[in-house]
């Protein structure tokens, strides 16, 4: 089982929201937006420079800024590496 953070994972990766670290407003808007533990997630690309990377996440496609996807820790699906 391999634990790591939203951020670093690349296209294709795929894996299960385990924690949202962010307080305050930045926890409260993931929250919000289904970014939550137990959820599945899959990053889908980035941007030209890395930065926001779009994840599809409860059906749909969701835009992350980098400092937004490093407070989610996730646990990698079978098959996948960091």
């Amino acid at each position: 089982m391999a634990i790591t953070r939203l951020n670093l994972l690349n296209e294709g990766d795929r894996g299960k929201i385990l924690r949202v670290r962010g307080r305050g407003e930045i926890n409260r808007r993931l929250r919000d937006m289904g970014v939550k533990p137990g959820v599945e997630v899959e990053v889908e690309g980035r941007a030209t420079l890395g930065d926001p990377m779009a994840v599809k996440i409860m059906g749909y496609r969701l835009s992350l800024r980098a400092n937004e996807a490093e407070q989610v820790e996730v646990e990698l699906a079978d098959g996948d590496t960091e």
